[in-house]
């Protein structure tokens, strides 16, 4: 009788086990299985995007409901039914239902930019109700000026300004050490030679890539001849045409997958696009016009997509060329992150607010959180999107602590913010016993002040080229956060060094004048990207401001130490003799 009741027992445990099994295969194929019930071949995907006038009285429970399916059996209105909260709330183990995205939809080429109304759109002309248009804020604050007529009648300030002496100033004769990559250009770029089998794709994507004249290398995608330009002067070419065709891949390129990126205090996401490129993704925190909370330390601000995307333009601007390429998108957070992101941490956190938009947090140290959940109108967000520099498996690159590092503290002060004589402490420390290194410090010190960045803890250099190269401006998120305040300590390296280069020196010099005004040449920089305006125009106006308080620093160093000491010419005299002839 007991071996019976042991045998009962047995069977009963593994029929419950049986059970248990098919429940979850079950249950983690109901996502897959809604996916296809509610987006059957020729039918469009979510209409959540569509205006509530049109939707009648929107929510999930209509807009994702299965064919056919009586309203008596549709969830409340304004909610998501049962199988759309198991869609939002779980993630399915099979890798392959989140590769099937067929509402992957790009930007329409032609379309305006969510705020047209600062860039002096035409008040009679109609307005679009496609929410994907609708104004993200109010034209608040000063309208701007345009920029005078060129002479040359192109109307391109910017054009005008790149033609002048002191931005054709020529790099060195390039070896075979002083490029990152030697390439072969008969080589054909050929993804599908390195392609997983589990990549997502669509139709004959290789054809794409097969070149239609002149060399192999004409047919590589513009963020491979991005990486092939890198060399130890600069990140790109002055006028490197694959630049300008990158930033329209950034903002229209199909995107095929999505993931957190690790590591960070706020939430980034990496994303892959249709031509194996990829950038990294800062979603919109802040409005244009909001400042950073006077009560916030530096290092729990927030990190701003516009500030990532007006620092590419100023850089190149101030002819640095070493922020890499940004461009700024508006991204479908249904169709391009959450139908297609394996990330099972960031599904999970997707969610709809009571708003009825979609929502979603991540994970990171800061701000990622239900309370400042980030929500699309109601699945459009705004974000920035930075092109990636080559893999660290290819072109190593090596991270330097900043000398003049804030301390990251509430209460305790950095070495440098307590010792005026820091810098010749600092000059005495390989490498900044060299004076290029110094004089790169002393540009990021001038780029930063610009921008009101005080979150510049460490940079980084190609390890390839040693220490005589540049160092690479990444992760400018925290700039632009105070029109109304110029954080003077970020100037302190510059006053303690009172070092500069004679280019960089001139060129400040040109852009404080009124024909080449930098407010004007910003505005006009960053006119044509898709969620232009970028900048409220009170910071265009305190570029300016800060521009002369940079001219007022090296003035004063120079009454103090003579202009030879504090000038290094990087020019020769010859160079030096025309371009200071031609700024005059």
């Amino acid at each position: 009788m007991k071996m019976i009741l042991v045998r009962r027992f047995r069977v009963l445990i593994l029929m419950v086990f049986l059970v248990a099994c098919a429940l979850h295969i079950v249950l983690d194929l109901l996502p897959k299985l809604e996916r296809r019930a509610v987006r059957p071949p020729g039918e469009p995907g979510c209409s959540c995007a569509q205006p509530a006038a049109e939707a009648g009285a929107p929510g999930w429970a209509q807009a994702r409901g299965r064919p056919g399916e009586p309203p008596a059996a549709a969830a409340e209105p304004g909610w998501p039914n049962k199988h759309t909260l198991r869609i939002l709330q779980d993630f399915s183990s099979d890798p392959s239902s989140n590769l099937t995205s067929h509402s992957l939809e790009k930007l329409p080429p032609a379309a305006e930019p969510a705020e047209g109304a600062w860039r002096g759109r035409d008040p009679g002309a109609p307005q679009s109700r496609d929410p994907a248009h609708r104004p993200l804020l109010r034209a608040h604050g000063p309208q701007r000026s345009a920029p005078p007529p060129s002479p040359s009648g192109d109307g391109s300030l910017l054009a005008r300004l790149f033609e002048h002496p002191l931005y054709r100033v020529a790099v060195p004769p390039l070896t075979e050490d002083d490029v990152l990559f030697n390439v072969n250009s008969d080589i054909r770029f050929n993804p599908k030679a390195a392609e997983n089998s589990d990549w997502p794709h669509e139709g004959n994507e290789g054809e794409e890539f097969l070149p239609t004249g002149g060399t192999a290398m004409d047919a590589y995608p513009n963020w491979l001849k991005f990486h092939i330009g890198i060399n130890r002067y600069e990140l790109y070419s002055r006028h490197n045409p694959a630049i300008e065709a990158l930033l329209q891949d950034l903002s229209s390129q199909k995107i095929t997958s999505v993931a957190m990126k690790s590591g960070g205090t706020q939430l980034k996401l990496i994303m892959t696009f249709q031509n194996y490129g990829q950038a990294l993704f800062k979603p919109m925190k802040q409005t244009r016009e909001q400042e950073t909370p006077p009560d916030f330390f530096y290092f729990s601000d927030y990190e701003r997509h516009n500030a990532e995307i007006a620092a590419f333009h100023l850089d190149r601007i101030l002819d640095f060329r070493r922020v890499p390429p940004v461009a700024g998108r508006l991204i479908n957070m249904t169709k391009e992150i959450r139908d297609i992101t394996r990330d099972k941490k960031l599904w999970r956190t997707f969610f709809i607010s009571p708003a009825n938009n979609i929502c979603f947090y991540g994970e990171c140290s800061y701000y990622c959180s239900t309370e400042h959940a980030l929500c699309g109108k109601p699945d459009q967000i705004e974000g920035s999107l930075a092109a990636f520099l080559p893999d660290l498996s290819l072109a190593k690159r090596k991270t330097w602590r900043n000398p003049w590092r804030r301390s990251y503290h509430k209460r305790k002060k950095a070495e440098w913010e307590v010792d005026p004589d820091y810098c010749e402490e600092v000059k005495q420390t390989p490498p900044y016993d060299s004076p290029h290194r110094i004089l790169d410090l002393m540009d990021m010190t001038i780029f930063d002040f610009l921008m009101g960045n005080m979150d510049r803890h460490h940079y980084e250099t190609f390890e390839k080229f040693g220490n005589e190269t540049f160092i690479i401006h990444l992760d400018n998120g925290r700039g632009f956060g105070k029109h109304s305040h110029d954080e003077l300590s970020i100037l302190v390296p510059l006053q303690q060094c009172c070092r500069i280069r004679r280019s960089t020196y001139l060129r400040l010099q040109l852009l404080a004048k009124e024909e080449y005004k930098l407010s004007l040449l910003m505005a006009e920089s960053m006119q044509n990207d898709r969620v232009a305006p970028v900048l409220y125009p009170l910071h265009l106006d305190a570029l300016d401001r800060r521009l002369r308080l940079v001219l007022r620093a090296v003035g004063d160093c120079v009454e103090k130490d003579g202009l030879r000491s504090v000038v290094e010419d990087d020019l020769g005299s010859d160079h030096v003799a025309a371009t200071t002839t031609a700024t005059r």
